[in-house]
Formats: C-alpha cells, structure tokens, sequence
C-alpha cells in the first residue's frame, strides 16, 4: 500500500528535522530544499513576451518572432526557457550536470511546468536530447533525462526517453561558433523507432540553449522520422554570447 500525500508530509517533516534542508546554491537555509532567497532574488526568471521561435526575451510586447527566426526559421517550432544563463543560473545547472546534484532536477522540472506551459499542454509525448553513450558512461547519467523525467510525471505528459539516440561522440559545444556548433552536431543524432514518434508532437528538453544547434540537430532527426512538431524547454538561455563555460 502506497503511502498517502499526508503520509508523505509527515515523512518529509520528520526528515528535516533530522536533516535540516539545505540551500542548493550554499547560501541560508531556506524554509524548505531549494535555492536561497538571496540567489532566488538574482535569477532572471523569463516571464516577459519572447520570441515564439527561439524563446529569447523581448523587452516589449511586439512580433511574434524576433528578427533572426523570422529570417531563418529554426528546425525546431518553438522554444521556451526558465530564466537567463548567467553567473547566477549557472551554478545550480553545472551542479546537476557534472557535480551529482540530482536533486536539482526536480526543481528545473518544476520551473519548466511553468515556462513551458503552453507547450506542455500540445505535447504529445517528452524526450531529452541525449549524451553519446561513452560520454554517458563517464558522466553515469543524463542531466536532460533527469529533468524530463518528472516533468513528465509533474505534467502527466508521455515520457520517451529513448526516442532520440546520439550515433556519434561528438566534441564539446564550448568555444565554437554557431555555424561550427551546428557542423559538431551535424548527423548525431538518430530514431531507433521511427513508429514511436511518427504523427506525435515533441517536446524536448535540455538543460542550456546557447545557439540552439544541438536542439535543431535533434528536431531534424525527430521529424525526418515522421514527428509532426518539434518544441523545445530548457532550464535556461543564453541571452547574447558571454563566454560562460556550460
């Protein structure tokens, strides 16, 4: 018999007072696991008009597209993004990406509930943008994995973990420019199962979008196996390039 959401406040209560909850950035105890007032206070969460194409900010309400994707549409349809990477954002995100900080996940799940609402609710059915297997092998799992897992779950949304493979181990992303990202990322990725995906629209989730290669290498794979939409929700943007590591 599983445990009821009483049960389970009680069992959480017990535990923090044994193990009074910690603040993921290091800064004063919250009230409850999370991120800090202070930190909380500095993210720039993404709540004004955006680009309906790529997800970056608009400083007033105006098209539906900014410049670039009504130039050159992306090959995924839309995108969305928690909040802005910065010196802030970007802690907590390398923390679960390469410091074992599972417990991140759940909270960047729950920032995109809300971010991506919109597409969350065309969504057919959830997929990561995967790690190469070497790589997930060094890194034992796969922060876009961990972050799509309960979001699906938060937002009762079909999870497909496996719906995208990467074929090739490709090199880092940092320090390449946009057209050099998209030729790292060229034909990495591939459906093993093409039926799984064929008429159903995507969201994908990753945990950062600099110039949004790797997301369109993997919305070219999803619908030249038959998807009918590609989105795209990531915990975090980068506004314009600032040479921060990700």
């Amino acid at each position: 018999m599983k445990p009821g959401p009483r049960a389970k406040a009680l069992w959480r209560g017990a535990l923090d007072l044994i193990f009074p909850p910690q603040s993921l950035d290091g800064g004063p105890a919250p009230q409850s696991g999370g991120i800090s007032a202070e930190a909380w206070s500095r993210i720039q969460f993404i709540d004004g008009p955006v680009c309906d194409g790529c997800g970056a900010p608009f400083e007033f309400e105006t098209l539906d597209r900014c410049a670039a994707c009504a130039a050159k549409p992306r090959a995924f349809d839309a995108a969305r993004a928690a909040c802005l990477y910065d010196e802030t954002s970007r802690d907590p995100i390398l923390k679960l990406k390469h410091a074992d900080r599972l417990d991140l996940a759940p909270l960047f799940a729950r920032w995109l509930s809300r971010a991506a609402r919109e597409l969350l609710e065309e969504a057919d059915a959830i997929a990561p943008v995967p790690l190469h297997p070497m790589r997930l092998l060094h890194r034992r799992y796969n922060q876009a994995a961990e972050i799509a897992r309960p979001l699906a779950q938060l937002s009762g949304v079909r999870y497909l973990p496996d719906a995208l493979v990467r074929t090739r181990a490709t090199a880092t992303q940092g320090g390449k420019s946009g057209s050099g990202r998209k030729r790292n990322v060229a034909g990495a990725f591939h459906v093993p199962n093409p039926d799984r995906v064929r008429g159903l629209r995507i969201l994908l989730i990753d945990d950062v979008m600099t110039t949004g290669a790797t997301a369109e290498g993997c919305a070219r794979a999803l619908k030249k196996a038959g998807a009918a939409r590609v989105d795209l929700a990531v915990v975090a943007r980068v506004k314009e390039r600032s040479g921060l590591t990700i």
